[in-house]
């Protein structure tokens, strides 16, 4: 059977780089691994508690973390800014102090940036946060899928695959239903492919959401 690889993995180097930036001696990384999960996981549940509208859409596209000796720094890539800060400097202080304290590290300062992502709806975690949104809301997922393919569109993007797989609107047996636009050519290395998957825990069970957003080729 086809198997399947990490479009984002297999392009490491050419295309994609990686999200987390540092270096650990082999003794260290799993801890330095945890530590990268533990900001994530704060950031976004940080996000979350604090909207002004709570519809469960974070719009956080990815998180970048860079780390030094003395420094850690991580940076935000989100789609909606406004979802999560008004009063721009207080919220990321606030965000600031949180992280830092689920760290407890003496010796190193943390430092937030925020920067907006021009198309959010290019970015396949806004998408499949969408699309989860639509579901929760019990619209069909062929509606909810064909609504997201519309959004990409417009954002001038070669080509997408969205697909959905568990208990579909319900149903007893678990199925995996696909959708295509465009091209999405996951073999070739020079092709920039932007991928995500996402959980989304429904009344009824667990759906998994993939999205293949082919962006462009070199």
């Amino acid at each position: 059977m086809g198997q399947k690889i990490n479009p984002l993995g297999f392009r490491l180097g050419t295309t994609q780089s990686h999200h987390s930036f540092w270096f650990a001696q082999p003794k260290s990384f799993s801890a330095g691994l945890q530590e990268d999960a533990k900001i994530r996981d704060c950031i976004r549940n940080y996000v979350q508690k604090n909207m002004r509208i709570p519809s469960g859409f974070e719009g956080i596209a990815r998180i970048e973390i860079q780390k030094r000796i003395d420094l850690i720094q991580v940076i935000i890539y989100i789609g909606f800014p406004n979802l999560l800060i008004e009063g721009r400097t207080r919220g990321i202080e606030e965000l600031q102090m949180n992280v830092q304290k689920k760290l407890n590290s003496v010796n190193r300062r943390l430092n937030i940036a925020i920067t907006r992502v021009e198309k959010p709806y290019g970015q396949p975690n806004i998408l499949a946060e969408y699309i989860a949104l639509q579901l929760k809301n019990r619209v069909s997922f062929r509606k909810a899928m064909k609504k997201a393919i519309e959004l990409t569109e417009q954002t001038d993007t070669k080509g997408i695959q969205i697909q959905i797989a568990g208990r579909i609107d319900g149903k007893e047996i678990a199925r995996v239903e696909w959708i295509r636009e465009g091209r999405v050519p996951l073999q070739t290395i020079r092709a920039k492919i932007d991928y995500c998957s996402y959980t989304v825990r429904t009344i009824y069970g667990v759906l998994g959401i993939k999205i293949w957003i082919f962006v462009d080729e070199e």
